[in-house]
């Protein structure tokens, strides 16, 4: 064997040890309070052992799929301590939402907390912060380049796509009762992706973070051309009352027939959640065709 291909393979083999010995020290049991964060690990090719409301994960985020065999922790707001305790986790995942119980999720094992929505401020960006900032913390530094890489190259590619569709302004909504809507605005992750997929947004005011639906119907009278995607399942108790209603049907959008329905997406998700959107969105339009 030749000094230079030895060298070569010891060389090799260095490195190898050093990517096993760092992948040793990085957190191996991970705990995910924030679904956001949830979202990420999975995304970076790491499931947690255990994470919170995953019947209800499941149902309204739907991507990634969870295993059974991840530990349900209860509630997001009330997380089960002791179970967290029992679970032992290396790392505890939050986001800033859970800052006043930061100190007890400390107090059982090393917390890692990362901003995804900021009042104002278009959230994808830190969604991708995060896949690069955890990827660095679990020693998948080279998953979380990809994870980017990847996502960057399917929304360059449905811009492309859908660029027959985006001279129509879109009203982005999830529907709380026959009378009101919550509205998205460009500081959310679906207003985000949807000006990265080339769209104007209908919706001039940032969003409403708040579990209500605060925005009356005939506020989206005020684009005429517009599209609505409402997005996620609409309450079975507002669905009779949206068809006999006379605001909605007199919502130029809906006597068009310009309003799109999409499955269930987490509104306060990562990356996963983004790109959820931005597939069912584009399939939603092209399944329609150019007359939406």
């Amino acid at each position: 064997m030749s000094f230079n291909r030895r060298g070569v393979l010891l060389g090799s083999a260095a490195l190898l040890l050093a990517g096993h010995a760092k992948a040793a020290g990085a957190p191996q049991r991970i705990a995910a309070i924030d679904w956001a964060m949830l979202e990420t690990s999975v995304a970076l090719g790491i499931m947690p052992v255990a994470a919170t409301e995953l019947i209800q994960f499941r149902k309204d985020a739907v991507e990634p799929a969870i295993p059974d065999d991840v530990i349900d922790l209860g509630l997001r707001g009330s997380v089960n301590l002791e179970l967290l305790h029992l679970v032992k986790p290396d790392l505890i995942l939050i986001s800033p939402f859970y800052t006043r119980q930061e100190g007890t999720l400390s107090a059982i094992a090393p917390t890692m907390s990362l901003p995804f929505y900021i009042k104002g401020e278009p959230p994808f960006e830190k969604a991708l912060n995060a896949v690069r900032a955890l990827g660095e913390r679990l020693g998948r530094s080279e998953e979380a380049m990809s994870v980017e890489a990847d996502v960057q190259k399917q929304l360059a590619t449905m811009r492309q796509s859908l660029a027959g569709f985006a001279d129509r302004p879109t009203y982005l909504v999830n529907v709380g009762d026959s009378r009101h809507v919550r509205v998205f605005g460009s500081d959310s992750m679906f207003g985000d992706i949807l000006v990265r997929l080339g769209f104007r947004n209908a919706w001039p005011d940032r969003s409403r973070f708040t579990f209500a639906a605060p925005v009356p119907i005939e506020k989206l009278a005020a684009e005429k051309d517009a599209r609505i995607v409402i997005i996620s399942d609409v309450p079975v108790e507002a669905r009779s009352g949206l068809r006999s209603s006379m605001i909605w049907n007199a919502l130029e959008p809906v006597r068009q027939g310009r309003v799109l329905q999409l499955p269930n997406i987490a509104p306060y998700g990562g990356v996963t959640a983004g790109m959820r959107f931005a597939r069912l969105f584009a399939e939603a339009l092209q399944a329609e065709g150019a007359a939406r």
